[in-house]
C-alpha cells in the first residue's frame, strides 16, 4: 500500500493573518513540502498542473525533476497531467526523461482538468475533451511502447516514422493512472489498458464514486487483466489534524471557510460528514480513513491533500509529522494484514522492470 500527498499548488491568502505568499515562496514551500514527505516515510508526492491563477504548477516535469535532484526514494507523480491540452510527444518525452533523472521513480495521473478556459488557450476545444483525452492516450501509450512510430489521428499531424526520445527507463514506460471525477469513459480507458484508476473522490458522496471504481474493476477483469479485485485503484482525501479534535476544528475552519474551491458553500461538518475530508486527532483520521476499504474494496494508493487554502508552511510541515509518526504506520499495518495474497500491490518501476524480465524469458 502506497501512502503519499498531493498538492494543487494554490496561491491562497491565509485567512487568518491576510498575507499571501508570493509565487516563488509558494513553489519552494511545494519542494519543502515533498522532501518533508520522503522524511517522514511517505511514500508519493504528486503534482497537479494548472495554467491559471491562482495555481503555480504549470510545468510539473520541472518541478518534479528539481524534487528528483533533493530526494532519494520517494516516487514522483503528477495529481494530473492534462492529456488533453498537453502533446502526447511532448509527454511521452518530458516524463521519460525524468524516469532517467529520477532513476525510475516516476509515475504519472492522466486527467482532463477542472478548468474549463484551458481547451482553448491551447488551442482546443472543452467539447472534445473525452475524444481528445481517449486518442492522445492512445498515441502516447504507443509511443512509449514502439521505437518508430507511424499514427494518424483527428486532433494533431499525423506522425510518419517517428521515434520519441529518450526512450523510456529500461524499456519500461512509467505507470499511468487515469484520473476522474465524474467520467466512466475515463474509466473504461483505464480498464482497457490494465492501467490504474484514481477516483479523486474528496468533493462528492462516496456513493457516486463507488459506481465509477466498480465499473472500472468489472471492465478490468473483462479485458483480461486480472480479476475485478487485482484492479489498481487510487483514492483521494483531505485532513488536518491536532493532538485534540476540538483544537483541529477550531484552527481549519477558517481555512475551509476561504477555500479557493469549496469555501463559501457546505459548512465544515456538512463536508466532513459528506466526503473524506478529516478534521480532528490521528485516530479519528486514522478511523476514518480505514472505512473507505469497506465502501471501495482493497487498493493500492491513498494520497492526502494538505497544504490548500492558505495554510502555511510550518502547518504544513507539523501535519506531514503526524501524518508520518501516528497515521501512516498504523494504516499500512492495518491495511496489509487486511489485504488479500493474490491482491497487488501498485505498481513501481522496479516491479514493472523485473515482470517484462520475465515475460522477455518466458517468451524466449
Amino acid at each position: 500500500m502506497q501512502f503519499g500527498i498531493f498538492t494543487v499548488g494554490d496561491v491562497t491568502a491565509d485567512p487568518t493573518t491576510g498575507r499571501t505568499p508570493t509565487e516563488a515562496e509558494r513553489i519552494k514551500a511545494m519542494v519543502a513540502i515533498a522532501e518533508k514527505a520522503e522524511e517522514v516515510g511517505l511514500d508519493v508526492f504528486a503534482t497537479g498542473e494548472h495554467h491559471n491563477p491562482p495555481f503555480v504548477p504549470s510545468s510539473p516535469t520541472t518541478m518534479l525533476g528539481y524534487i528528483a535532484a533533493r530526494t532519494e526514494r520517494i516516487v514522483l507523480s503528477t495529481s494530473t497531467t492534462l492529456i488533453t491540452t498537453n502533446d502526447p510527444v511532448k509527454i511521452a518525452e518530458d516524463f521519460a526523461m525524468l524516469q532517467h533523472l529520477a532513476d525510475g521513480r516516476v509515475d504519472l495521473m492522466l486527467g482532463r482538468g477542472n478548468t474549463g478556459p484551458v481547451y482553448p488557450w491551447f488551442g482546443k476545444d472543452i467539447r472534445e475533451g473525452i475524444p481528445l483525452a481517449i486518442e492522445n492516450y492512445a498515441l502516447l501509450h504507443k509511443l512509449w511502447r514502439e521505437d518508430v512510430v507511424n499514427w494518424q489521428g483527428r486532433f494533431r499531424t499525423p506522425l510518419q516514422g517517428f521515434t520519441s526520445t529518450p526512450r523510456p527507463l529500461d524499456d519500461v514506460p512509467p505507470f499511468v493512472w487515469h484520473g476522474s471525477i465524474r467520467s466512466p469513459e475515463i474509466a473504461e480507458q483505464a480498464a482497457y489498458y490494465g492501467d490504474g484508476f484514481f477516483a479523486n473522490n474528496i468533493f462528492w458522496p462516496k456513493e457516486h464514486f463507488i459506481q465509477l471504481i466498480d465499473l472500472y474493476r468489472r471492465r478490468y477483469e473483462h479485458y483480461g487483466h486480472g480479476s475485478a479485485d487485482q484492479a489498481i485503484v487510487g483514492l483521494g482525501g483531505q485532513v488536518f489534524m491536532r493532538k485534540n479534535s476540538q483544537d483541529a476544528v477550531r484552527e481549519f475552519r477558517p481555512y475551509f471557510d476561504n477555500a479557493p474551491v469549496y469555501g463559501h458553500g457546505p459548512s465544515l461538518e456538512e463536508f466532513t460528514e459528506q466526503t473524506p475530508l478529516t478534521v480532528g486527532s490521528p485516530q479519528e483520521v486514522i478511523d476514518k480513513t480505514l472505512t473507505f476499504r469497506e465502501s471501495f474494496g482493497d487498493y493500492q494508493r491513498q494520497l492526502f491533500l494538505m497544504d490548500h487554502a492558505g495554510l502555511p508552511l510550518k502547518t504544513v510541515l507539523e501535519q506531514l509529522d503526524l501524518l508520518g509518526e501516528e497515521v501512516v504506520p498504523v494504516l499500512r499495518r492495518e491495511m496489509d494484514a487486511m489485504r488479500p495474497a493474490h491482491v497487488p500491490e501498485a505498481p513501481t518501476h522496479a516491479s514493472l522492470r523485473a515482470n517484462r524480465l520475465v515475460r522477455t524469458s518466458t517468451d524466449s
